[in-house]
């Protein structure tokens, strides 16, 4: 006797005529139920590495982080099936009995045909299948009554109902535990559709901004950080609004201006060109977290990457190429520039603008270079996007850095095929030879260009590590080779 095929039953047996009258039950009872079919881990063949590689084909069965187990990024059909489904609806309550305000009740379990589903979508569902429920769409939301809202769920879950086994014993219906999906990584391509209107036409809206709470949540933190910004706008104590009195040197004593005296200014240009000390060598004030990388007074100063040419005594300038920002006092007695304090008060707001040893380590993305092969001097245009060189071209390495004080551009040889080429070059004698010419690639459809102008320091290195870097990885021994 021939076995009989569950997905395929013979015309004329018993389990042929139970399993048409339960997908009847469906087409009579049932509700339509639109599936978005998972196709699998969106993978890439760029950032492929062994515990996150990149298969040749999709498939649901493919893992796209083997280290944590987990499919971060999900592809979905563009074809939406539409099934048959039946599920008890039921109340959303709230519990409140135990610590917070949970909903019990969130999870909804439906069944589908078996035959009816596998025909359809060609495969069984499983975890990651979303599901539409039409008749569940929201027409008056509160922010646009011109368009419906649809709902969305994930299934979980995917069992054999108990009360789809007919007297042959034959499974005939799929139980699904499905749960309402949230804006996250896994359904971008979802929530990235475009939403439509009463009558079916596309908006210049996406799901996402009908659906997901970001927009709104993202709106509600920035507003409680301005006002947190606005209570405590630094770290540390503010001691700007209160005066410092300047001490004489050899006394000890405060320099007063009184009534008799000619000139009342106590920070008068002439008096500090003089030598004259009316300015305060440094705060009157010590504690914790007091430097603000500002004068005491409210004296002038400059700031800049380098000092300035032509200082008179006791100007002011504070260093923002340095971390933290310091600020000098010129002495012209002796020609130097003497610290007065760092600019340690920072925000309190974990952002990349917060320049201080914690955070410039967290973001930092920079890289140390060792074994240099050649270098060279040239003078640039601000905009220019190619760079010659005396260098020859057989004595470059893997990786170029181009840095002009601060301005540092570095690139990986090997990643920009067309970053070096040659062109010949005329020495003061008149003789011609070919040399390396640096041509600036376009990175994401932006053409790199030279920032300042100036003398530029072209060097090529061999070898790189990262400045942030685990405490394990940085004691690791290394070869001297």
């Amino acid at each position: 006797m021939p076995r009989l095929s569950l997905y395929k039953p013979e015309k004329g047996n018993d389990y042929y005529f139970i399993d048409r009258q339960a997908n009847e039950m469906f087409t009579l009872g049932g509700t339509d139920v639109y599936l978005h079919k998972y196709l699998g881990a969106n993978t890439s063949a760029e950032n492929a590495t062994a515990d996150q590689p990149n298969y040749v084909s999709n498939q649901v069965a493919n893992i796209q982080d083997l280290l944590f187990l987990e499919n971060r990024d999900g592809t979905y059909d563009t074809t939406i099936y539409k099934l048959r489904g039946i599920y008890n609806v039921q109340n959303i309550d709230f519990n409140i009995s135990q610590f917070g305000l949970f909903i019990d009740n969130d999870t909804l379990y439906m069944t589908v045909h078996i035959n009816n589903f596998i025909r359809l979508v060609g495969r069984k569902p499983i975890s990651g299948d979303v599901i539409e429920l039409p008749h569940l769409r929201e027409n008056f939301a509160l922010n646009d009554l011109s368009i419906g809202l649809p709902r969305y769920y994930v299934i979980e879950d995917v069992g054999r109902a108990s009360e789809g086994f007919s007297v042959t014993w034959y499974p005939h219906l799929y139980r699904l535990k499905i749960k309402k999906i949230v804006d996250s990584q896994k359904f971008a391509s979802i929530f990235n559709q475009t939403a439509l209107d009463a009558n079916g036409d596309p908006t210049n809206l996406t799901l996402r901004d009908l659906l997901s709470t970001y927009n709104k949540e993202l709106s509600i933190n920035n507003q409680v950080v301005a006002q947190a910004e606005a209570d405590a706008p630094k770290s540390g104590y503010e001691t700007r609004q209160y005066y410092t009195l300047a001490v004489d040197p050899a006394t000890g004593k405060p320099l007063l201006e009184t009534t008799d005296t000619d000139n009342v200014l106590a920070s008068d240009t002439s008096e500090r060109a003089s030598g004259v000390n009316a300015v305060p060598q440094r705060s009157g004030y010590t504690g914790y977290l007091l430097g603000d990388g500002f004068p005491v007074n409210g004296y002038e100063f400059g700031f800049g990457i380098q000092f300035p040419e032509n200082p008179v005594n006791n100007d002011f300038f504070l260093r923002v190429d340095m971390l933290p920002n310091r600020l000098y006092r010129y002495e012209s007695s002796g020609s130097i520039w003497v610290a007065v304090e760092d600019s340690v008060r920072m925000t309190m707001t974990q952002t990349d603008t917060r320049a201080t040893q914690k955070t410039g380590f967290i973001n930092n993305d920079n890289y140390t270079y060792f074994d240099a092969v050649t270098a060279d001097y040239v003078t640039l245009a601000q905009g220019a996007t190619t760079v010659p060189t005396i260098i020859p071209p057989g004595t470059v390495g893997l990786y170029l850095v181009l840095k002009y004080e601060v301005a540092m551009l570095q690139f990986v040889v090997a990643d920009n095929p067309n970053l070096l080429t040659t062109y010949q070059y005329v020495n003061p004698a008149g003789m011609t030879s070919t040399m390396t010419q640096i041509n600036l690639p376009v990175t994401n459809g932006v053409q790199t260009t030279i920032p300042y102008a100036g003398q530029w320091t072209v060097t090529f290195y061999n070898d790189r590590i990262n400045e942030r870097q685990s405490l394990s990885k940085a004691l690791k021994p290394r070869a001297d080779l």
